[in-house]
């Protein structure tokens, strides 16, 4: 079979297992945000932790308890690195550094998963379970809650209260994503995953030698970094370790892991806004992105007309050959347009083109189909853009699920998209304007450059994944990217809730004659051109001193 075609049926059967998934995971997800009971074992976590699941909450309220519950999390893993060398299970790891601790602990809490650290060298297991594996839950709770937040803002009319955070974040750690990562890790551990608490081993090599390993609770991380789409390896490797994905079937089981709560959103929001093809208008733009980005990467990895590229069957170099070409495109392409930022082939070794490619998937927002949560409260953000746009086009007052988008709803749709941006740029031209340690970039030219811009467009938008060419491990980058992480999560948290709010306080505007159909093709087809120009524009600069220039040259 040509390596091609082994590429075509893998999406194949991925596309396959996504549409199986989309209506009962959606449907479910839609009456847990929906339900007004509590569980047992959620009574018992609001009573410990003093809250009041019945309580409604305005924007502000709800802000506070995202904001609080994040603060507590990044000093809580700041302090467990910091103490490591005197707990149990340490493995002989000495306590994490300052600098490299609050970048850790900003990374995980962000759901962005960025690892200047080889994690089988660096961390033990009580922080790699007690710490870091939590906030992976806990980071894509928040980011679910605040996404239907903004679903509730449209479903709800004359009230400016978008439900109750902490009954959120509990119903979806507790019912939505601890239940179906059980269900993965078994899967893993069934087909080669480690999970143990094992020490360190001495390891006998192939060509003689030996190497020190360590086990760990590989499996049971593995399925909620991919579920949640954290994306932080147990080992430096990631997702390229057989440890954590020993053959092809797990390879293609992780892919699915990252793409299926994003997707299924979709049909959650159209559920609880009472029109489920409003879901399906969003869906399409979402894979129409997702698909073409992943045809583009696989050109660009395929298709070579030098010698030794096309007798190898394409760019091989950086790849995991047990998986293939196509299997690692793939996979980058889900990687970088969720915030994910796992990775099962280095990015840096990809074409210059292919680079790009992953770059671009970021720089639109990872909105297609996104983080989960974050993914959807973008691309509806996007949704307000478009219709706002199409108004301008009829001369008629937008409107959007029947709600009119005024200038206060315009403007902070436009400080959300604005934010990444400013952050991604500034940083970028200050790494490479002032003196950073010389080791830090490995590489010259357009791919250092194209290092540089790749760490902050990754931490700016909470993937967590790099080229491997640039040392992030330094004062500057880890205090630097720690705070892009922090401000690129939270800021368009504040603008998403502040939108919610406003439009939970609107009555309900009739649809009329010069009505936008936003549920028809034609506005799916608006959102995809809204997201390529309105944010793919901005960073045309950028990527044509880097990825463009290289791919080009």
């Amino acid at each position: 079979m040509s390596p091609v075609l082994a590429g075509v049926l893998q999406l194949l059967a991925l596309l396959a297992a996504l549409a199986l998934a989309y209506v009962p995971l959606g449907s479910y997800m839609a009456r847990v945000y929906s339900c007004d009971r509590h569980w047992r074992v959620e009574r018992w976590i609001y009573r410990g932790i003093g809250a009041d699941p019945d309580a409604g909450m305005r924007w502000p309220a709800y802000l506070r308890g995202v904001l609080a519950f994040s603060a507590a999390g990044v000093l809580f893993l700041y302090l467990l690195q910091r103490i490591q060398g005197v707990l149990p299970l340490s493995l002989g790891f000495r306590s994490v550094g300052p600098a490299q601790a609050f970048d850790t602990a900003a990374s995980f809490v962000t759901n962005t998963n960025w690892q200047s650290y080889a994690g089988e060298q660096t961390m033990g297991h009580v922080v790699q379970t007690a710490g870091l594996a939590v906030q992976n839950f806990v980071s894509a709770a928040v980011g679910i809650a605040v996404a239907v937040a903004l679903v509730r803002g449209f479903a709800r009319s004359r009230t400016g209260e978008l439900g109750n955070f902490w009954a959120d974040l509990v119903r979806g750690t507790v019912r939505i994503l601890v239940p179906l990562a059980a269900v993965a890790a078994v899967v893993l551990v069934a087909c080669g995953a480690i999970q143990n608490f094992s020490g360190i081993h001495e390891v006998g090599q192939f060509m003689g030698g030996s190497q020190q390993w360590n086990g760990g609770a590989v499996a049971s991380q593995e399925a909620i970094k991919e579920l949640g789409t954290n994306g932080g390896g147990y080992f430096n490797a990631n997702s390229a370790h057989p440890f954590e994905n020993p053959t092809p079937f797990t390879n293609l089981f992780e892919i699915f892991l990252i793409l299926v709560v994003p997707f299924a959103l979709t049909r959650t929001f159209g559920l609880m806004v009472g029109s489920v093809r409003q879901g399906h208008a969003v869906l399409a733009a979402m894979a129409t992105i997702w698909l073409g980005f992943t045809a583009l990467m696989m050109w660009t990895e395929f298709a070579h007309h030098e010698g030794a590229l096309h007798l190898a069957g394409g760019a091989l170099e950086g790849k995991e050959t047990r998986f293939g070409v196509g299997a690692s495109s793939i996979f980058a392409v889900a990687t970088t347009l969720t915030s994910t930022g796992a990775v099962d082939s280095f990015h840096s070794s990809f074409t210059g083109l292919g680079g790009g490619v992953t770059l671009l998937g970021m720089m639109l927002g990872e909105i297609a189909p996104g983080g989960t949560g974050s993914g959807l409260y973008g691309m509806l953000i996007m949704a307000v853009i478009a219709v706002f746009i199409a108004g301008l086009m009829v001369g008629r007052t937008p409107e959007y699920l029947g709600r009119k988008i005024g200038s206060r709803q315009i403007k902070l749709a436009a400080c959300y998209i604005l934010v990444t941006p400013a952050l991604v740029l500034v940083l970028t031209a200050l790494s490479t304007a002032l003196p950073t340690p010389p080791h830090s970039a490995l590489n010259p030219g357009p791919h250092g450059f194209s290092e540089i811009l790749y760490a902050y467009t990754s931490a700016a938008n909470n993937n967590g994944s790099a080229f491997a060419g640039l040392n992030a491990n330094t004062d500057w980058f880890n205090t630097t990217t720690g705070i892009a992480m922090l401000l690129g999560r939270f800021l368009p948290m504040v603008f998403v809730l502040a939108l919610a709010g406003s439009l939970a306080g609107q009555r309900p505007v009739p649809a009329g004659a010069g009505t936008l159909r936003t549920e028809k093709p034609l506005f799916a087809g608006l959102l995809v051109g809204a997201v390529l120009i309105v944010t793919g524009l901005t960073y045309f600069p950028a990527l044509a001193l880097g990825p463009l220039a290289e791919g080009l040259a």
